[in-house]
């Protein structure tokens, strides 16, 4: 009897939190009441090569379903990745090359090893089947909808509206990620809300081959440190691979009035303490407190227990103390311009991120801030990007 209760509450938790739309949930419900193994699918196009914790969120959802024994599917969009899905943007996305999705897939399953088990889970990349459709194929799925109904999608109509470009490439992406539900033979898929027009042409695109319809759960977007959507092109993401440093000091960094949304989304803390929280914040808590406990969190989850006790401490006593630590990390570059130091030392991912990160002011030399992209800097130099990076340059 308490294994059942247990297990009815695990459940309940599962289609709740994190959850804003299920189709079909009383079939769902059936579904894992009546403990069938479900086949529950994800897909992610490797557009960065970073996983950041907005995709936690989906990830998160799997493990939990890994954990009531279920089936889970991650699918590496490499081949969707080499199209581009418009569903979140107010523009047409541009298509990736070969090199570049391959690039940036090159540690997805380590990123993702981070939340699920891979062990047992089934990896697939989705251009085993995707390339090998033909115009028949393709032609026979593109009748399981309407160009209307892809047209009165909100960011799809406004685009119209506006006089924007919509391409005829856009229209075959939902055929793509449905396609994918039809070979993997999910019985679930999660994704975003802005994922929901091609979830449920997965749906169709299963009925379409014969098989029965995915029920579908749909996940909130989470906004990322600069109160946009978490995104990697806006550059305000916290990203599965981040040091526990700047894991840390990313989210100390947090508005206050995301941190209950954090806990709920992207840990797995008791949804008790997390209302303990609420009202500590609520009667007028420091925020600063509660923040701290997430961060500690969360690079708990990615890194370890000991490594969150560092990270801790070392952001109160280069922050909370303006103190220069000790032990900074030494580096000897290959070149000293300030750019290409930022890029070497991995600090930034790119040349273009460290050059907006020194228009913004977010980066000091010797407590000078330096926004000259030809900047020299001197050895024996303390380097400073953000709050917490600190690097002495050999």
């Amino acid at each position: 009897m308490k294994n059942n209760l247990v297990k009815s509450n695990k459940i309940k938790e599962l289609l709740s939190r994190g959850v804003v739309e299920i189709i079909d949930r009383s079939n769902l419900e059936n579904k894992l009441k009546n403990r069938k193994q479900l086949r529950v699918k994800f897909g992610i196009d490797p557009t960065s090569p970073n996983i950041h914790l907005g995709r936690s969120i989906p990830l998160l959802k799997l493990r939990d379903f890994q954990k009531l024994g279920h089936k889970i599917i991650l699918i590496i969009g490499n081949f969707t990745g080499l199209i581009g899905d418009t569903s979140d943007k107010d523009s047409e996305r541009p298509k990736l090359s070969e090199e570049v999705v391959k690039k940036n897939l090159k540690t997805y399953i380590e990123q993702a090893a981070k939340i699920i088990n891979i062990n047992t889970a089934e990896i697939y990349y989705n251009s085993q089947w995707l390339s090998k459709l033909n115009y028949m194929d393709i032609s026979r799925q593109a009748d399981a909808f309407s160009l209307n109904e892809f047209i009165s999608r909100k960011n799809i109509n406004q685009r119209l509206s506006k006089g924007k470009r919509v391409s005829l490439r856009e229209l075959l992406y939902p055929l793509m990620q449905g396609y994918d539900s039809v070979k993997v033979k999910s019985d679930i898929e999660i994704g975003g809300t802005d994922q929901r027009f091609n979830l449920l042409t997965g749906r169709d695109l299963q009925r379409l081959y014969g098989q029965e319809p995915q029920d579908i759960i749909t996940n909130p977007l989470i906004e990322g440190l600069d109160g946009r959507k978490m995104s990697s092109s806006f550059g305000n993401t916290i990203n599965l691979f981040d040091s526990p440093n700047d894991m840390f000091g990313k989210i100390m960094s947090l508005r206050d009035n995301l941190i209950i949304k954090y806990f709920t989304l992207l840990t797995r803390v008791k949804i008790e303490t997390i209302n303990k929280y609420k009202t500590y914040l609520e009667n007028g808590a420091n925020p600063r407190d509660i923040k701290m406990n997430l961060a500690f969190e969360i690079v708990k989850m990615y890194h370890s227990k000991k490594s969150a006790n560092k990270a801790q401490e070392y952001f109160i006593r280069t922050f909370s103390k303006k103190e220069s630590p000790s032990d900074m990390p030494q580096f000897k570059p290959t070149s000293y311009n300030i750019v290409l130091i930022l890029v070497e030392s991995k600090l930034v991912s790119s040349k273009s991120e460290a050059r907006r990160v020194l228009s913004q002011g977010g980066v000091k030399i010797n407590s000078k801030v330096i926004k000259d992209i030809n900047y020299i800097v001197s050895s024996n130099s303390v380097l400073q990007k953000g709050k917490i990076n600190f690097l002495k340059i050999l």
